[in-house]
């Protein structure tokens, strides 16, 4: 499925709300504090929607049962985050106090360990999307972020994802032709075997960009086969079902890359994770933070509309990283 593995195998306050000409959305633009780096967040309203495909076959068995699903309200950023978002973490110098968090301690901060490589290979830095990092370098981010702006961010699940993907389309599409996907997404037949600056092609109705294609995002959920299955059976009352991780691999990763077919870039398209993306590392033992292999895998973030309490974020964190 990823080109690039075999190939190698070879050799984040609110500055102003505005609506998106042309699109249903409401878009928020925040300054990360302390530096001048910005991000953007589309609003996703809560609703209910048809999660999975209808249409299954051997290929798209964990895809269904298709089922009802409630979603809460949330921010989701319209973008996937890129290496200005991220070098910020990585780089402590960059890492600065604002205005509203004067007191921001730096030296506390847990910081990702120097890539064994080049995450980018290559492809680009500036504008484009964050890469090649592990789930918990993804969440780490999100923690750092949340403690940075006092806001509450966290990586999306499977049924957030899915849903903010469709933005209130039925079918594997958030538009209605198949043939259109080139206006839509970065995959293996125009990327030129390469991740491309974010926010090029064309959003969905709530004004996400890139969900499709360019990079593969990370999600909370443990990757299982029958995933649909118990969420419409043992979590059919649950608003926003979440299947909680209990081991490493597999976890689930959405929306296709760069480096993925056409058929893989659906929004009900489900990725599992794999000790493979690890397989060049040397280290023993190997990275928490990066991926030697995944330069096909990054991230999205997301903020829950209604802001969990401060109880409910230390259980979140000790659950998804122990903290």
């Amino acid at each position: 499925m990823k080109r690039f593995q075999t190939f190698v195998c070879l050799f984040l306050i609110m500055s102003g709300t505005y609506a998106q000409e042309g699109q249903d959305s409401v878009i928020l633009e925040l300054v990360i504090p302390g530096t001048d780096v910005s991000f953007k967040m589309a609003l996703v309203p809560g609703g209910s929607y048809i999660m999975g495909s209808a249409d299954i076959d051997e290929n798209t068995k964990d895809e269904g049962p298709a089922f009802n699903v409630k979603v809460d309200s949330i921010w989701m950023g319209i973008y996937e985050v890129t290496y200005n978002e991220y070098d910020i973490l990585r780089e402590k110098e960059l890492d600065l106090p604002g205005d509203q968090n004067k007191d921001w301690n730096a030296d506390a901060v847990a910081r990702p360990s120097p890539p064994y490589e080049d995450p980018t290979f290559g492809m680009g830095e500036d504008g484009f999307p964050a890469v090649s990092m592990t789930q918990f370098a993804a969440l780490q981010y999100c923690k750092w972020l949340s403690e940075k702006t006092g806001d509450f961010y966290r990586l999306p699940t499977e049924a957030e994802w899915e849903y903010a993907c469709k933005a209130g389309n039925e079918g594997p599409y958030y538009f209605k032709k198949a043939e259109a996907l080139g206006d839509h997404a970065w995959y293996y037949t125009n990327s030129m075997e390469k991740y491309h600056e974010v926010g090029q092609k064309t959003p969905n109705n709530w004004g996400l960009y890139d969900m499709l294609g360019n990079a593969s995002e990370w999600t909370l959920d443990q990757y299982t086969e029958d995933a649909y299955t118990i969420m419409s059976t043992e979590m059919a009352d649950e608003t926003n079902p979440w299947i909680k991780p209990t081991r490493l691999h597999p976890r689930t990763v959405r929306g296709g890359s760069w480096d993925d077919d056409a058929k893989e870039q659906t929004c009900t398209n489900r990725i599992q994770s794999s000790p493979k993306w690890k397989e060049r590392d040397p280290q023993l033992p190997k990275s928490f933070w990066w991926n030697t292999d995944s330069p096909f895998v990054g991230f999205r973030i997301i903020r829950p509309y209604n802001q969990p309490s401060l109880e409910e974020r230390k259980a979140f964190w000790n659950r998804v990283l122990g903290d």
